[in-house]
């Protein structure tokens, strides 16, 4: 082996370019010896290591290719936002305070480029103590962890995004998307367990119209169904909801979920003893349907005295002894509703129509009586899921013949009429309220009120 010692190696020409070796030599460095750069260097990539900069970062900021940066949020949540990468750039984070778990920090593309090949979203680091390397791999990755110094911080908090209905922002990092009729809960990211991947309910079906005829029975509230909250944050549930407490959050994937609002059902004819209350139509999300809501059964000596079946059950009609409805139909768990009340017993002294309120979605609809008093509607149930305690899905109350009509349930159940020409209330829209229950010609029941869909979720 030859051996040349010089002290310094210059190219022939002031400008040139000095070539060592050709294509497919080796260069061996022996132990020990060291190579000092001064000048700059190009097509060497780095060694997987950084200069730590010791200037704290206590505020966003944007990183530099070949840098380590110690981060401080103590005094709130930080972004970094990373650099322009080309392959082999390298950047490097560490947790100063060890308090990355109440305030994360935010690596942001900042731009089109990807983190871990996803151009859409950021990478929250909410480990304690947590320290990592990223390194630019190629325009198809994007920037890649590298090193992770608590082997927990490469995976990336995804969060739900979607559209659809009238979308509000709760407590900070929840989202919630209103449905006051028909649309599309379109989701285009479904998130993931790091961030979020189920949205809580709320399913509300429409009401059941008020009978016609003498003391009818009022329309019964639509079904409601509801999640435990457990995917979205603290907010008080109904008993629905809260009870079993296991009704879970559902789960999203990417595509488009038709939201259907059902309507409220028409009130029995006037003028007539025959016209049980129309029933309220079904509200759908996902693999959540309500039922909905039964009408109430028609007055006098006239057919259909029952109330009907649904959601929760309509009250029964007339002073024959009317039948309430049943609740929970078609039955599921918890149940969506309850029953309606029957109405004036068969035979009762004096001889008064009285009709029985309708279901609601926690209490049953109460009976006419033959002090002349239509029952009242049963009560619904009232959530948070909008950051507003809102009662919903009241039973309508029943009207007398020549009484008092029964009193709507709490959450937009309509009151019952008494006696001639007054006219029962309809159930308030968007809330799945029955209906109330006529007294007698010429009034008129009331309509029973359209159901509502509320999804929620967090979103960051």
């Amino acid at each position: 082996m030859s051996e040349v010692k010089v002290n310094k190696i210059s190219p022939r020409t002031n400008c040139g370019t000095t070539t060592l070796g050709d294509s497919g030599d080796s260069f061996v460095i022996p132990s020990g010896v060291t190579i000092t750069n001064n000048g700059t260097q190009t097509g060497f990539g780095r060694t997987g290591t950084v200069d730590w900069q010791t200037s704290i970062k206590t505020s966003t900021f944007t990183a530099a290719n070949g840098e380590g940066y110690f981060v401080n949020t103590t005094g709130g949540a930080i972004t970094a936002n990373l650099p322009a990468g080309t392959s082999g750039s390298i950047v490097a984070f560490r947790d100063y305070a060890n308090t990355f778990d109440n305030n994360s920090l935010t690596i942001s593309a900042n731009g089109s480029q990807k983190i871990n090949g996803d151009a859409t979203i950021d990478l929250e680091v909410s480990t304690e103590g947590e320290s990592l390397t990223l390194v630019y791999a190629d325009d198809t990755k994007g920037w890649l962890v590298v090193n992770d110094g608590n082997n927990d911080a490469g995976s990336q908090a995804q969060f739900i995004v979607a559209t659809g209905g009238t979308i509000t922002t709760v407590c900070t990092n929840f989202k919630v998307h209103t449905f006051t009729g028909p649309g599309t809960f379109q989701v285009t990211c479904a998130g993931n367990t790091g961030g979020s991947n189920t949205v809580d309910y709320l399913v509300v079906a429409g009401a059941g119209g008020g009978g016609a005829g003498q003391g009818t029975g009022g329309g019964a509230a639509g079904g409601y169904r509801e999640s435990g909250g457990t995917a979205s944050g603290c907010y008080a549930v109904s008993p629905l909801g809260s009870s079993p407490s296991s009704v879970a959050a559902l789960p999203v994937s990417v595509q488009s979920y038709p939201i259907t609002v059902g309507g409220g059902g028409n009130a029995g004819p006037g003028g007539g003893e025959n016209g049980r209350g129309s029933d309220g139509a079904n509200s759908v999300f996902s693999t959540i349907t309500s039922a909905g809501g039964g009408g109430g059964g028609s007055g006098g000596g006239g057919a259909n005295p029952a109330g009907a079946n649904g959601g929760a059950g309509g009250g029964g009609g007339g002073r024959c002894g009317g039948a309430g409805g049943s609740g929970n139909t078609p039955p599921v768990s918890p149940a969506q509703g309850k029953n309606g009340g029957p109405s004036t017993p068969s035979g009762a002294s004096p001889s008064v129509d009285s009709g029985g309120g309708g279901g609601g979605a926690t209490a049953t609809g109460s009976a006419g009586t033959a002090s002349s008093t239509g029952g009242a509607g049963g009560a619904g149930a009232t959530s948070s899921i909008n950051a507003t305690p809102t009662a919903r899905a009241g039973g309508g109350g029943g009207g007398s013949e020549s009484g008092s009509g029964g009193a709507g349930g709490s959450g937009g159940g309509g009151a019952g009429s008494g006696g001639p020409s007054a006219n029962a209330t309809n159930g308030t829209t968007n809330t799945g309220g029955g209906g109330g229950g006529k007294g007698n010609d010429p009034g008129n029941a009331g309509n029973g009120g359209s159901g509502i869909v509320i999804i929620r979720y967090k979103f960051q």
